[in-house]
This record gives C-alpha cells, sequence and structure tokens, in this order.
C-alpha cells in the first residue's frame, strides 16, 4: 500500500474524490482502538454471563420439585411475548390499495391515504412515506424508482447527492424541481436498497397510477431502469429503453414518456452524463414554451 505521503497532489485529489464518491466521511479514528483486546473483552464477558446463567437454571430445575410446586400453587406469570404480525394475502393488500387509492380524489387525499395504508411490508421498514413534491400543475412528472436513503430521511423524493444531480439535469434545460412533479413507483424505501418483490410492486401500483391520474401530466421523465420496465412493459437495460418517446396510457389518459438515466447512474459513471443530456435535449423540445 503507497503511504499518502508519497502520492503526488494529483494522485491524491483522485484518491480523496474517489473515497468521497463513495460515501467514506473519514478516515481516521479520533483515537487508536485496540480492536483484539476489544473482541477478547466480549468474548470473555459472554463466557462470565453463561456461567451465571447455569446455577440459575438449575435452581429453577430443583425448585419445579419441591412440595410448593407440586400443591398446585400458581407461579407468577410471565409476560406475554407481543403476538406475531399477521400477513396480509397478496390478493388482499393489492385489493385494499385500489380501494384506498380510487377513494382519493386530490393529491393531498392520496398523501392521506398512503400514511394511513398498511398493507406493503415495505412500509413496516422504512421511515418516512415519500410523497410527490413540486408542480403538480405543470403538466410534467419526474419518476423515480424507489426512496434512497436520503429520501427516506428527509421525506422528499430526490434528496442529497442524487438530489443535487437531478437539480443539475432539470436546470440545464431550464426546469427546476418547483416547476415539476417530482416522485418515485414505489413510496417506501425497500430494506438495504433491495429491488421490491412482484408482490410489493403490485401493492404499490394503484397509488403511483392515481397519482398519475390526478396530476394529468402529458409528459412522464422516467429516470432509471425500474420505472422505464414498470411503465414501458420492457425487460431490457436503461441503455435499450432510454432516448426514444412512447406513449404510454394510465387511468385514461394518454401521456409521451421518455427513459432516462437515473442522477445516481450519472455520479457512479460520469461517462454517462453524455446519454442523458442526449435525452434531455430531447425531452426539451418536446414541450410548450415555459
Amino acid at each position: 500500500m503507497t503511504p499518502a505521503q508519497d502520492l503526488s497532489p494529483g494522485e491524491l485529489t483522485a484518491l480523496l474524490q474517489f473515497y468521497a464518491d463513495s460515501g467514506v466521511e473519514w478516515l481516521l479514528e479520533d483515537e487508536p482502538v485496540d480492536r483484539i483486546a476489544q473482541f477478547a473483552e466480549q468474548k470473555a464477558a459472554r463466557a462470565a454471563q453463561k456461567r451465571a446463567v447455569a446455577p440459575a437454571a438449575g435452581e429453577q430445575s430443583r425448585a419445579a420439585g419441591t412440595p410448593q410446586a407440586r400443591s398446585g400453587q400458581v407461579a407468577p406469570a410471565r409476560a406475554a411475548a407481543p403476538a406475531p404480525s399477521v400477513a396480509v394475502p397478496d390478493a388482499d393488500a393489492v385489493a385494499a390499495a385500489k380501494a384506498a387509492a380510487e377513494a382519493a380524489r386530490t393529491l393531498g387525499e392520496l398523501k392521506t391515504a398512503l400514511e394511513a395504508f398498511s398493507g406493503c411490508n415495505l412500509k413496516n421498514g422504512a421511515r418516512s412515506t415519500v410523497f410527490a413534491s413540486g408542480s403538480p400543475s405543470s403538466g410534467i412528472m419526474v419518476i423515480g424508482p424507489m426512496p434512497s436513503a436520503d429520501d427516506d430521511r428527509d421525506g422528499e423524493p430526490f434528496a442529497g447527492r442524487q438530489g443535487q444531480m437531478l437539480d443539475r439535469m432539470l436546470s440545464s434545460i431550464g426546469l427546476s424541481r418547483e416547476t415539476v412533479l417530482l416522485t418515485n413507483v414505489v413510496p417506501w424505501r425497500p430494506p438495504g436498497n433491495r429491488q421490491p418483490s412482484p408482490a410489493e410492486i403490485e401493492i404499490c401500483r394503484p397509488f403511483i397510477e392515481r397519482q398519475i391520474a390526478l396530476a394529468e401530466p402529458t409528459h412522464l421523465l422516467l429516470l432509471g431502469n425500474f420505472p422505464a420496465r414498470f411503465f414501458l412493459d420492457g425487460d431490457g437495460t436503461i441503455f435499450n429503453l432510454r432516448g426514444t418517446w412512447r406513449e404510454v396510457a394510465i387511468a385514461g389518459l394518454r401521456m409521451q414518456a421518455l427513459a432516462s438515466l437515473h442522477p445516481q447512474d450519472l455520479i457512479t459513471a460520469p461517462a454517462n452524463k453524455a446519454l442523458a443530456w442526449q435525452d434531455l435535449l430531447l425531452f426539451r423540445r418536446s414541450l410548450p414554451k415555459l
């Protein structure tokens, strides 16, 4: 491993930038920590705990044979374990989602319905229900896949570094997050940023489709693999699906949809910016003068 002091200024700058892009926020602890000694202490503490538990268990076993125990006297009741949550069958959850979404007459009512809905397992592990933000009357809807960790923390779509990249993408064609409607297909962050299961997708589908029906956009900008496949019924990658206008029909509405790269794709691989720029120019040319 090359010591930092042996790196040139350019090499050191590139290394620090790589760490920043990877999410590394610090390189050293404030004080040195002996991890080997720390592990040994933890191991010894666990062994001592086991030795303390063993005699107590023997005493309880002997107490079970005493006259008091045989006389039928009731021992103090232990606290009951919490009842496990009952899983809602997928078909019932989808039906409940449809009913809740269709009952909403405004985006505000739809947000309230989403926050009250408990039929999707994703909600149990998420901090926030991430709903749409921006201008519902703009006719432009920018749709991402699902909340990131930053979105889940802030309760807003496209937060953090991804949001900063999206701001630059929109600004390059004269738009902003205040002049479009931002949202995600899935309103809850999946654990570990995994892909939602087919059942979870179908449970979330009525809410995003109702959101589109209420906002009545004329143009959709779909960012990333997941939204592109969700709305365009494709099984390719974003590189196959991007850059071509397609008509999408939802809830009796017909609108134009263009798939492009997600902001994270540009952060991870800056070379993708050229492709995204082509898509953004195509998207801008189709919009009426703002």
